[in-house]
Parts: C-alpha cells; sequence; structure tokens
C-alpha cells in the first residue's frame, strides 16, 4: 500500500478527494480500495529495517494511514489521527496539549459526553474547565485564564441546541490569549465546514457519525494543522494506544467516500422537515441554523456550505408530551448517536445528555432532537406527524 503523494490530489474537487486522497492502488496487486491490513506486526528487513515506517500496528497500520490521509485531505490540515472513539480522540488530544494546572474553555451546551470527559476526568487529573457560549464572542474570551488557558474548545453547531460559533472571531481571541482553538466539526462534517482554513488549530470528530455514516462503526480524528502538534498528538496516541483496528478502520474509510452525496441528501430533507415543524401549532420553536430567524444564522451560512441534518424541536406540550413523540415515531428510530443513513430521534434530557442534568448545561426538558436521515422525505414527514399525535 502507498499513500498519496501531496500534489495529486490537493487541488481536486471535495468529491475527487473524498475517494482517492489518502492512498495509491496497490502497486503489487492494483487493488483499488485500501485493502484490510489484519495485522498486528510486520517483517523487518534486518534490524531497524522498516517497511514504509510499519513496525506494529498500534503504531501504524496501511488501513489506517489511507483513513488518516483522506481525513486530512478533507479538513485541508497536515496531519490527521484517528482513533477507537471520538472520546479516545478527545482525552488524547487534551493530554498531548495540556497539564495539569491549567485550564480550558469549553462550550455552556457541550456534548454531554464532552462534559463528562471533561468534569470527570480531566478535572480530577488536573485541568480546570469553564463554560462558555460558543456564539457570544465576548463570553467566550470573558471565560479566559490570561495564562492558563490553553485549549478553546467549541463545538459548531453544538449538540443539541445548535447554537454556532464563528470560528474565524473565536480563534482569533484563542490566539490573543495564547491558547489553541478546537472545533469539534462533528455536526457539520467536512463535507460542510473546514475549521481550519478559517483559523482553528485542532479539528475533533465522531467519525462514528456522518464521516463513518452507516452507524456501524465506532471512531474519532483528530486533524491539525501545524507539525508540532501534530508530532506530540503522534507520540500520544501511540503511547495512550486507543486507535481504531483495520477493519474499523476499513469501514470508516469506505463511508467517508460517499460523504458529499449523503450530506446534500441529509440537508435536503432535515430542511423539508423544518418547514413542515415550523408550521405546526404542536411545536413551540424550531431549532435550525437555516431559519433566518435562528441567532447563528448569519454566521453558519459564513462558514458552512449548507446547514446540516440536525435539527431540534420543543414541543408544545411539555417533556411528558416530548417523550411520547419519541415514542410513537415508527420511521425514526429512537436511538442515540446520530449521522447515519437511517433517521433517528430522541430526548437529548434523559439520553445523549442526561449527564449534564442538574448542571449549568442542562438541556430543556421538552427538547427533541432528530438526525435526519436519507430516507424518502414524505415517509419521514408522515412519521413526525403521526409521532405528533
Amino acid at each position: 500500500m502507498t499513500a498519496h503523494s501531496a500534489d495529486h490530489t490537493s487541488k481536486a474537487g471535495f468529491e475527487t478527494r473524498a475517494i482517492h486522497a489518502g492512498y495509491e492502488p496497490d502497486p503489487t496487486t492494483g487493488a483499488v480500495i485500501a485493502p484490510i491490513y489484519a495485522t498486528s506486526t510486520y517483517k523487518q528487513d534486518g534490524v531497524g529495517g522498516l517497511r514504509g515506517g510499519y513496525e506494529y500496528s498500534r503504531s501504524a497500520n496501511p488501513t489506517r494511514t489511507a483513513l488518516e490521509g483522506a481525513l486530512a485531505a478533507l479538513e485541508e490540515g497536515e496531519r490527521a489521527f484517528a482513533f477507537a472513539s471520538g472520546l479516545a480522540a478527545e482525552d488524547a488530544l487534551v493530554r498531548a496539549l495540556c497539564r495539569p494546572g491549567e485550564h480550558a474553555v469549553i462550550p455552556d451546551d457541550a456534548y454531554g459526553g464532552t462534559f463528562r470527559l471533561f468534569d470527570k476526568v480531566e478535572q480530577v487529573w488536573g485541568l480546570a474547565h469553564s463554560p462558555a457560549a460558543v456564539s457570544d464572542v465576548d463570553a467566550v474570551r470573558a471565560a479566559i485564564r490570561p495564562g492558563e488557558t490553553r485549549l478553546v474548545w467549541v463545538e459548531t453547531p453544538t449538540n443539541p441546541l445548535l447554537n454556532v460559533g464563528d470560528v474565524e472571531a473565536l480563534a482569533a481571541v484563542a490566539h490573543d490569549a495564547g491558547a489553541l482553538l478546537v472545533v469539534d466539526n462533528t455536526f457539520a462534517s467536512p463535507y460542510l465546514q473546514q475549521p481550519l482554513t478559517l483559523g482553528a488549530d485542532v479539528v475533533v470528530h465522531s467519525t462514528t457519525k456522518y464521516v463513518g455514516g452507516h452507524s456501524d462503526v465506532v471512531g474519532g480524528a483528530l486533524v491539525v494543522r501545524d507539525l508540532e502538534v501534530a508530532e506530540r498528538l503522534a507520540f500520544h496516541q501511540n503511547a495512550m494506544g486507543a486507535v481504531p483496528g483495520p477493519f474499523d478502520s476499513f469501514l470508516t474509510h469506505r463511508g467517508l467516500k460517499t460523504l458529499a452525496v449523503r450530506m446534500e441528501r441529509h440537508c435536503d430533507n432535515a430542511e423539508r422537515i423544518v418547514d413542515f415543524l415550523a408550521a405546526d401549532d404542536r411545536v413551540s420553536q424550531v431549532v435550525y441554523p437555516g431559519l433566518e430567524d435562528h441567532p447563528g444564522h448569519a454566521v453558519a451560512a459564513k462558514q458552512m456550505k449548507r446547514f446540516g441534518g440536525m435539527v431540534s424541536f420543543r414541543v408544545a406540550g411539555g417533556e411528558q408530551q416530548a417523550l411520547a413523540v419519541c415514542e410513537r415515531a415508527q420511521v425514526f428510530t429512537l436511538a442515540e448517536s446520530l449521522g447515519g443513513i437511517e433517521s433517528l430521534i430522541e430526548h437529548p434530557g434523559r439520553m445523549t445528555h442526561a449527564s449534564v442534568a442538574g448542571t449549568d448545561l442542562e438541556v430543556p426538558a421538552d427538547l427533541v432532537r432528530l438526525s435526519v436521515g436519507i430516507e424518502t422525505v414524505d415517509d419521514l414527514l408522515a412519521d413526525l406527524d403521526r409521532a405528533l399525535g
């Protein structure tokens, strides 16, 4: 297996890079898709004589190399690192770039797992954190502790309230304070948004979601534009060892190749659903960056290609009615996660964000979150109509 030369696809379109970047057809067999290298170790040609740099599959595996090359190309970064889960990627990033006694700013409506990681794991390790609204640049600036803050961590759009952060403005604030800007790009995907081109230093993905896209593999990734940061991440990826196996890497890479066409359908369907919900008096509020009355609409229009496949809404009947909507849905599957080809529905307060209950990050009890899939949209609309009662 050989890696793509940098100039082969560097100026190609997104869809071309998604299919070709990171891998050249195998010179021995001509295999056009990166094979699954189900091996733990590699024969050396004499002591230290590594073939292509491979010695042990925790350190590197050719299937994973192909995935990482493609991710770096799509996010327009210098290097990418694949992990066994999104949270494994986040933990490796924090430990590579921070030290006990330092500080991070996190979203005040962060994904529950990210909040739990900072609050229950990294804080015990010695890293303090402060929440701030990613949509409020001044609030993020005020949350920074001069000389202590190492990371300004944002999601945009956020999970599940779909708030939008101005990546370019937040990068300037972070850099003025000597901190790095980390952007969780899971909701947007590399197709809709490339934070590194807007000034971010690190992009985080749960590749379980839109990158893999088929709800059949768990993974995570980091993409960076600074080679010194890349070296620190490479060391921690190997030293901590939370890497994906070759089959997981293969599945994620296979999903990545169709990301562009899937995202277009996700967005098409989401826009139809938003129109339906916005006109329904059983719904008290629809939250979607594509709506002109969304507070982050202008920023999202500036930095995103389209507005994505995630939709949240508040049910007029309150929490019990919101729970009933989730339970009555049939085409929408009641399940956690997001970004797959199938449509999912969930109650964040009881499911994905239960870990922030009772904190400042608690989400509204009447909130329902949709991950809009690529099914026939009329079937999705009819299902929501039934579920709303």
